[in-house]
This record gives structure tokens, sequence and C-alpha cells, in this order.
């Protein structure tokens, strides 16, 4: 009998596919089961006319860490639903680390938060809530 994989075995196998965390060179610090950590420095390219963090990179940051922890059982899971309260600015420089974990999985539906924060300082940048879909196919043989 085969064993199954690992969080980690499938993280391993959806990151050298994960285009966007590569271009936005996010880093994979912990997954585990139901959940995910990950960190992405705010560079010049990704603020607003404002100067600060654009929001729409946060959200990416805190969707990635949601599809990691969603998808860390090997079972493929597509977000059905999300949203994001941003609750301080980022600034270009400034490391933000997404922490994503599991609320409850039903059937073929979970519910997943994430916490945004920066990473130096702790202070909470946004919180996100996303809603998954199990569908079928698996990130590696079981």
């Amino acid at each position: 009998m085969t064993q199954a994989p690992t969080p980690a075995q499938v993280a391993a196998a959806m990151l050298a596919n994960d285009a966007v965390a590569h271009d936005l060179s996010m880093q994979l610090l912990a997954v585990g089961c139901g959940s995910a950590e990950l960190t992405m420095t705010i560079e010049p390219r990704m603020t607003n006319g404002v100067g600060t963090a654009h929001g729409g990179y946060i959200f990416t940051l805190a969707d990635t860490a949601f599809a990691y922890a969603c998808n860390s059982s090997n079972q493929f899971a597509v977000a059905a639903d999300c949203s994001i309260q941003f609750l301080r600015p980022a600034h270009s420089g400034s490391v933000l680390r997404a922490v994503a974990s599991e609320v409850v999985l039903v059937g073929r539906t979970g519910i997943y938060d994430v916490l945004v924060t920066d990473a130096a300082s702790g202070e909470t940048i946004a919180t996100f809530r996303g809603k998954s879909a199990r569908i079928t196919g698996t990130h590696l043989p079981q």
C-alpha cells in the first residue's frame, strides 16, 4: 500500500508550477494539514498612486496562502468565494507574512482564514476569508 503524499510534498508540487508565486518572489515557509505560511516583499512596482502597496498584491499573497492550505491534503481545491479586509497600509520594502488556517472542512467545502501581517512589526495588514470547493484531481498520485 502506497503512503499518501505529505502536505510538504503536495506544496512542493504546487510551487513547481506556481508562476505567480515565482513572479512575485513569494517564499513558502511552512505547510501543514490545512495550513500554510508564506512571505512576500513589497517591491516598488507593487505600489499604487498613493505610494502604498496595491491591494491586489496583498490579496494575491493571501489567496496564495489560502490555496496552499486548502490543497494540502492532495485533493484539488479551488476558490469559491473570497473576501479581504484591509486594515493598515504596507509600503515598499515591507515583508508581508500570510498565515492561512482551516476553520472547517465539510464534504467538498472548506473555510479558511488568512492573517496578513508586517513580518517586522507584527502589525495586522489585512484579514482574508476564503471558501474552497474540492474538485476532481490530485496534485500527486495517491
